[in-house]
């Protein structure tokens, strides 16, 4: 096999089915080794895909493992000497897959992907760069983060993120709905970082990959990715984006976000970062209130919101010492 494809499983089956459809309208998906991690989902996901596709891998966990470790064990069992990571709801278009994989094994790269798209084929983001200290993850603050945007803008910062790539974009992390990595790269950097559940797990990767080698998205070459429909499932939410910090969904992008913080930048940085998310909570409060009277609607509109960051931030301080002292630890908040 040349490339071995992992997607990770959890509830997802009619999704599945989906992406690997789209896959095999491509003759040379033939080629390539097929793995399904099943993230312990107790129902009939294992019939129904493996009934369809029998050439199919299945792995079983006997818990749910999240991205990071079930990819690891994907990873681990795999035979080729390349690796996609490949999110369930994603359509693969143009032969993708092969054309990615044949480029990047041409190439100096150590990793690779190609430029996602939405349902309706905009384009969504996929290549990103490092800021220092993670500053870009407090711009989902409610108000601090849109202070912090003015000043950036102002000052022009550049930007972290790559919206539409040009044929080949050089890039410091890579989506993980589509990530495709040398086993040569995984070897000098490692795998997964296994105190992850999810979230922030390919960013905090791709740092370590970034040390053995460059990174690039192929902008020419296209993938749908009908982004969150998985975690939404589960979480029972709508919200696609990283806006939410409300509820448990935005309580373990909080968590997962702090602990890449503290594994790339270091304790000073992390530290920072838990002192402006504690700042947002009566900033959220008394402007809130402000921001509702100037709209001409109930001043307390926005209670809820802020009950519900206060306790994640209250989650995050009591963890804050297992994050701080970096030892290994699973950070599953749902």
């Amino acid at each position: 096999m040349s490339l071995s494809i992992i997607i990770v499983n959890f509830r997802s089956a009619s999704l599945i089915c989906d992406c690997i459809e789209s896959a095999f309208q491509f003759s040379s998906s033939k080629n390539f080794e097929w793995i399904i991690v099943d993230n312990f989902s107790q129902d009939n996901s294992e019939e129904v895909i493996t009934s369809k596709y029998p050439f199919i891998r299945w792995i079983q966990m006997n818990y749910n493992a999240g991205f990071a470790r079930a990819n690891n064990e994907g990873i681990k069992q795999s035979y080729a000497d390349a690796v996609l990571l490949l999110n369930p709801d994603t359509i693969i278009l143009d032969d993708a897959i092969d054309k990615c994989y044949s480029r990047l094994m041409q190439s100096p790269y150590v990793a690779g992907s190609v430029q996602l798209l939405n349902a309706d084929k905009t384009a969504q983001i996929t290549g990103n760069f490092f800021m220092k200290g993670g500053l870009n993850h407090l711009l989902p603050l409610p108000y601090l983060g849109a202070i912090l945007r003015s000043i950036a803008f102002a000052i022009k910062v550049k930007k972290t993120n790559v919206l539409q790539s040009s044929a080949e974009q050089k890039v410091d992390w890579i989506n993980g709905a589509f990530l495709m990595v040398k086993k040569t790269a995984i070897e000098k950097a490692g795998m997964l970082d296994n105190d992850f559940f999810l979230y922030s797990e390919e960013i905090e990767w791709c740092s370590r990959l970034r040390k053995t080698g460059e990174l690039c998205v192929y902008g020419d070459l296209h993938t749908i990715h009908l982004q969150g429909e998985t975690i939404n499932s589960s979480t029972q939410t709508s919200d696609k984006g990283y806006f939410n910090l409300y509820d448990k969904k935005g309580l373990q992008l909080m968590v997962s976000n702090h602990l890449r913080i503290r594994k790339q930048f270091g304790v000073t940085w992390f530290l920072f970062h838990l002192f402006l998310h504690t700042l947002e909570v009566p900033v959220f409060f008394f402007c809130g209130i402000i921001d509702n009277l100037f709209h001409l609607l109930n001043p307390f509109k926005h209670l809820k919101k802020v009950a519900g960051f206060m306790l994640n931030v209250l989650r995050l301080w009591k963890l804050a010492p297992k994050i701080i002292s970096n030892k290994p630890y699973f950070y599953k908040m749902f």
